[in-house]
């Protein structure tokens, strides 16, 4: 018997498949149906981990089955190219970034190569590449002419060392992720596209997305945050603030707890805290501070709730003899609704927290189910639930939705306020002050203002001739790329030298992928041949931005002729993580990290201990996380490859467990897949047998146990359950040992079976299986062989355990062949020993069976 080798057998299939254009897809309709698979493209940092062997092996097995089951696949790569990491290397190594990107890219498609995974790889681009980003630079100019592109003022997060704005998740703890200055908030002048104009259509098309995961889904509603409510004015008392004078505008969504009102808040950025601040350095000195915590708004509602009482008075709308104070609060955000809220404190527990800090009124005007009006008192936790309203005039007696339309209609009739729509969600700011980023074709001209640049002068490039020796922007100090004639009146202009967010580049990759050779933007045929994708596949951490900035593009492309669909993506999986335990050193002061290679373990006294094992050093065993290299937990797959196989390594990451959750990755793990991968081997590396006369009953059950293992494997692909069918996987290959390659009278039903086998484990082990498929003699190659299809009569059990319930509770089981007529359940049932002893001295008053299901009793 030869042992199987995949260290010879693997990369042959690999040449073989490449060579043969096996993979390449089709633009031309040949009849199939289509089938598009798409996981998000990775950002070339340079190695692949476990985590990419997981998430591609998992759209490589989707891939693979889907063509096998007749289907023509589109299946490309391509690489999320520019960002920051590229330029913090150019500032710490004294490389260019565009050098550091394509060796990382060279050496990550090796890597992927080496997986074996069944990708197009004829599409494949990089976004930072010029034929990419110049089209990009296109279909934003063309948004520009439709107005959903903008420039206004806008705070930001300004990192005064590195000299560039930061995304709110680049923020920790008020400083730079990378510098560690303290951030500052600028307003500077940005870049916009008006997402906000499709925030309806947004939320409104979520509804279609039905193989969407529900919490992806949610997230996105929750982010766009739709909300009805109303929009009014306090009038202030005395003399109000210049710019002022209609009052202060505030939007709230609970205007039922309007009598519950206890102060005004606005935001530090709010007009008037910033006209406070000019004057008063009391003032001025607490928004500094405020603007000094976190941006997010996690960090935020977290944070210790901080005011300033500005000693302004406004006036209750339904009371002229009730005013409230005005504070300024670091709770409250500028970007959503006005900047300024009411706060009613028995029933936000953000305002109660503040309420009892500043020792400031807490009035209940919602009064819970069963609780009596005159000794229901707010504690320590506001009352958000359900109830009666009380408290407030007019409203008193009625529903918190009555109370609220009756608020509304008040208000308007008073010519105070009126019922509004707001969204949580804001304008996408697109710009970046960096250099490694798709340029903004605009032209800045004093006499002809913003100049789009003209089609023919299309790409801007990025001048690569740039230094990265001190912080900020190349392009404002490059001496000839910046300054250009303007395009409409020849006079002395400048290029803008903002660069867009990397969000951009990945918001219409997957339309380019149709035909990445289009002389536009998209190829609309080849985009209304491919898309929507079918099925896309990434990580939970993209569950908002991306793929909402995606959703944006697509439906703004499609408003601009360029596509044809509203949602980019049919079907999307959130896969989990690869995860190993981290190893640190004890002496340190600060967390020293021990690579997964340089860890020896072993167990002492029952107890699992880690050591250096250059130095036998004592470690501390970490917490498990995700494989990330700072914490230096990442098993490299190349070694993993060469010790195991390749094969080893898909199978493993796929079979440990559900693929939407977390694995963590062990070395025993990947040994047993290995010996499952020579098990297999050793099913087909055998001579058949000398003919002989078919044992009709062993074959029969052979070949049930064939179909049973054919619809299981079938249903685990179509339903992302990849491991269970893996486990039926192993399972058959035990099964298998009853019926030896030896044993002639069973050679029919073991040739089926093998073949289904081989069949079947291809998307997962696809070397393997086209060895065992040349083996066993298989016509061409086990990739383009048709997927093994069940016949359901074999496939369906012969007996079933059909559980028996009295009275609502399982009391027994009784086995039947499926089909078995009612009655004859019914009396098998009946006549169970364990179900008799629960129906003594009872009366029965039906016998439910539902067939091939369960039996309910009802007897009293």
């Amino acid at each position: 018997m030869v042992r199987y080798n995949p260290r010879d057998t693997e990369p042959k299939w690999r040449a073989a498949w490449a060579d043969a254009g096996t993979f390449t897809a089709s633009n031309a309709d040949d009849g199939r149906p289509k089938y598009y698979i798409l996981e998000m493209f990775p950002y070339p940092s340079g190695r692949i981990h476990m985590g990419h062997v997981r998430n591609y092996t998992m759209g490589d097995v989707v891939a693979r089955f889907k063509r096998a089951q007749g289907h023509s696949v589109l299946h490309p790569m391509g690489w999320d190219a520019f960002g920051m990491p590229a330029e913090n290397a150019a500032m710490e190594r004294g490389v260019h970034p565009k050098g550091w990107t394509f060796e990382n890219i060279a050496a990550m498609r090796e890597q992927l190569k080496l997986l074996g995974v069944s990708i197009d790889w004829s599409r494949e681009f990089a976004t930072c590449e010029p034929a990419y980003y110049g089209q990009q630079q296109r279909w934003f100019l063309a948004l520009l002419k439709r107005g959903l592109v903008y420039r206004k003022e806008a705070q930001v997060n300004w990192d005064p060392v590195d000299h560039t704005v930061l995304a709110n998740e680049q923020v920790i703890d008020g400083r730079g992720w990378r510098s560690g200055a303290v951030v500052e908030k600028r307003k500077l002048t940005q870049w916009f596209l008006r997402i906000t104009d499709y925030a309806d259509a947004l939320i409104d098309g979520l509804s279609t997305l039905d193989r969407w995961p529900d919490k992806v889904r949610l997230m996105q509603e929750n982010w766009i945050g739709r909300s009805t409510g109303l929009r009014f004015r306090f009038g202030f008392e005395g003399a109000p603030p210049v710019g002022l004078e209609d009052g202060l505008e505030v939007y709230t969504t609970r205007p039922d707890t309007l009598y519950g009102a206890s102060f005004v808040a606005i935001a530090p950025e709010h007009p008037l805290a910033e006209q406070l601040a000019a004057a008063s350095p009391e003032v001025a000195a607490f928004v500094a501070a405020c603007r000094q915590g976190g941006t997010s708004e996690a960090e935020i509602e977290s944070a210790e709730k901080l005011g300033y009482d500005t000693g302004i008075r406004v006036v209750h709308p339904f009371d002229p003899s009730w005013t409230l104070p005005v504070w300024i609060a670091n709770f409250v955000l500028m970007d959503y609704g006005t900047g300024a809220i009411f706060a009613c404190p028995a029933h936000d527990q953000r305002d109660l927290d503040f309420a009892r800090k500043y020792a400031l009124p807490v009035k209940p005007v919602v009064l819970p189910p069963n609780a009596h009006p005159a000794t229901f008192m707010i504690g320590s936790e506001a009352y958000t639930g359900p109830g009666t309203i009380f408290n407030s005039d007019f409203m008193d007696g009625m529903g918190i939705e009555a109370a609220k339309a009756a608020a509304v209609a008040r208000m308007e009739a008073q010519q105070q306020g009126q019922g509004a729509t707001v969204y949580r969600l804001r304008d996408w700011g697109i710009s970046r002050q960096r250099y490694w980023g798709t340029p903004i074709p605009v032209i800045h001209c004093q006499a002809c203002g913003l100049v789009p640049v003209p089609d023919d002068q299309l790409p801007v490039e990025l001048p690569e001739d740039v230094t990265f020796d001190r912080p900020g922007n190349p392009l404002l100090r490059h001496p000839t790329w910046r300054f250009v004639s303007c395009p409409s009146c020849g006079g002395a202009a400048e290029r803008e030298t903002d660069t867009l967010d990397t969000f951009v580049d990945s918001s219409w990759y997957f339309a380019r992928f149709a035909n990445p050779d289009a002389p536009g933007p998209i190829d609309k045929a080849a985009a209304d041949r491919w898309l929507p994708v079918d099925q896309y596949i990434g990580g939970i951490e993209h569950a908002v931005l991306h793929l909402l900035y995606a959703r944006f593009v697509t439906r703004a492309l499609k408003d601009e002729g360029m596509l044809s669909v509203a949602e980019p993506f049919a079907g999307l999986f959130t896969q989990g993580m690869v995860t190993h335990e981290t190893y640190l050193r004890r002496q340190s002061e600060r967390p020293e990290y021990v690579e997964p290679a340089e860890v020896e373990l072993a167990a002492e006294k029952g107890v699992r201990v880690a050591k250096l094992k250059a130095t036998g050093e004592a470690l501390d065993i970490g917490d498990v996380e995700k494989m990330s290299k700072s914490k230096k937990n990442v098993v490299a797959p190349e070694d993993i490859f060469d010790a195991y196989g390749v094969d080893a390594a898909r199978l493993f990451v796929m079979s440990d467990s559900p693929p939407e959750r977390d694995v963590q990755w062990s070395t025993g793990g990947v040994e047993g897949a290995g010996r499952f991968v020579g098990r297999v081997w050793n099913e087909f590396d055998v001579e058949p047998p000398p003919a002989a006369d078919q044992d009709a009953e062993r074959s029969d059950a052979l070949r049930r146990a064939t179909h049973k293992l054919i619809k299981a494997v079938t249903e685990s692909i179509e339903g992302f359950k990849f491991n269970s069918g893996i486990a039926k996987l192993y399972e058959f290959l035990n099964i298998l040992k009853g019926f030896p390659a030896t044993d002639g009278a069973v050679s029919a039903a073991r040739g089926e079976a093998l073949s289904a086998f081989c069949r079947l484990i291809a998307p997962y082990t696809p070397h393997l299986a086209e060895a065992c498929w040349e083996r066993m003699g298989g016509e061409g190659w086990v990739v383009n062989a048709p997927w093994p299809v069940f016949d359901p009569a074999l496939a369906a059990d012969s007996e079933l355990v059909l559980p028996v319930q009295v009275n609502g509770k399982r009391r027994g089981e009784v086995r039947a062949a499926a089909g078995t007529p009612e009655a004859e359940v019914r009396a098998l049932a009946l006549a169970d020993s364990g179900v008799s002893v629960h129906l003594a001295g009872l009366t029965v008053r039906k016998v439910i069976v539902v067939p091939d299901r369960i039996i309910n009793i009802v007897a009293n």
